[in-house]
């Protein structure tokens, strides 16, 4: 049974207006008719008041921790409708798992696996029509945690509340699988040895958006950050990992060393490359390699992974002393392969050798 008690929306989004909605659903614009809550409290509380509310505002205290010391974290994973009408998540323990990382990280409560995979069952089941069937659609599952004490000190904060809050997405780049352009900054940095880096916090995403501002005034679509220490290797984009194909099969990718996030779409990758008897080496990729790779040949593809968009092409590497182009101006061919193989297990239609997909409803 449920820990999560359920107080119906007294006034749900009718059906119709839901149909409308879900016909084309714009990534993470629209919401579900519900949230789940649950708070935690110092002393021996612990975590508590576990429920599933209808979705609307929070009541926040102008002193309320978080807003002064961001102290808080995030998850991004998906629910998706499968050809037989059940809902199925993707690897959730795996986010369980690192929302406890991040957690650790930012001096605040873990929460129980068992309690995060409940949150999200809870919150599908009671809103299971916002899940959308059209091809590539999804619902987007944002479990959240925060500082909530209202108190102006430099401490960790003693109430912490935790939600999950959902929304029906379609592709998350408006011009769906195509490369995108990638700018490459060399002067600002995501995170720093020592950092929060491999959380998935807020600030590690506010720290990207001056470079995520330059990318679209150089005509980018995505930034790509480098090692603060000496500004040479490859480290992430704003959201997502990034993975090097090498002419002669192998991969790639910048190991997540601590200042990377460990993303689980990109390890789910990886172990498919590997399935496939290909190489997999994680290990620091130089920009001067890679852009003299795309330059002589030796590198074919180069493709970034994460949640929310899963696979994205990467069709030019732009800087402030280069631009270069990734193959010919389409997605690669191991890129698009992986795509379908991960999608198709996602999905439903392929089958889940590895035991990734848990039926929710």
């Amino acid at each position: 049974m449920s820990r999560f008690a359920i107080e119906p929306h007294p006034s749900p989004v009718p059906a119709e207006e839901r149909a409308a909605l879900l016909e084309a659903p714009v990534f993470g614009t629209v919401f579900t008719d519900h949230m789940v809550r649950a708070t935690w409290r110092a002393g021996g509380a612990g975590w508590h008041d576990h429920r599933l509310v209808p979705y609307g505002p929070l009541e926040l205290m102008p002193a309320t921790s978080a807003l002064h010391y961001a102290q808080e974290v995030f998850e991004g994973l998906k629910a998706y409708r499968w050809p037989d009408g059940s809902i199925r998540t993707f690897r959730a323990a795996a986010n369980a798992e690192r929302f406890a990382r991040s957690a650790r990280r930012l001096a605040l409560p873990e929460l129980p696996v068992a309690d995060f995979m409940d949150s999200l069952a809870a919150l599908v089941e009671v809103d299971q029509a916002w899940v959308p069937a059209g091809p590539g659609t999804s619902l987007y599952l944002r479990p959240f945690m925060f500082a909530s004490e209202s108190f102006v000190g430099v401490r960790a904060s003693h109430e912490v509340s935790y939600l999950v809050i959902a929304s029906p997405v379609g592709a998350y780049f408006k011009g769906g699988l195509a490369p995108v352009s990638i700018w490459v900054d060399q002067r600002h940095h995501r995170a720093g040895p020592g950092g929060t880096g491999a959380a998935k916090c807020g600030g590690n995403y506010a720290a990207s958006l001056v470079s995520q501002e330059q990318a679209y005034a150089h005509g980018c679509e995505q930034v790509l950050f480098l090692d603060a220490v000496a500004a040479t290797h490859l480290e992430e984009l704003g959201g997502m990992n990034v993975v090097v194909v090498m002419a002669d099969g192998s991969v790639a990718t910048p190991p997540t060393s601590g200042t990377i996030l460990e993303g689980v779409t990109r390890s789910s990758l990886l172990q498919l490359v590997r399935d496939r008897g290909l190489e997999v080496v994680e290990r620091p990729v130089e920009l001067a390699e890679l852009l003299a790779g795309l330059r002589s040949g030796a590198v074919a593809e180069v493709f970034a992974c994460g949640t929310a968009a899963v696979v994205t092409p990467v069709g030019r590497l732009a800087g402030e002393d280069f631009d270069v182009a990734v193959g010919d101006g389409r997605p690669g061919e191991l890129t698009m392969s992986l795509y379908d193989e991960l999608t198709g297990i996602q999905y439903g239609r392929l089958e889940d050798r590895h035991g990734w997909t848990q039926r929710l409803v």
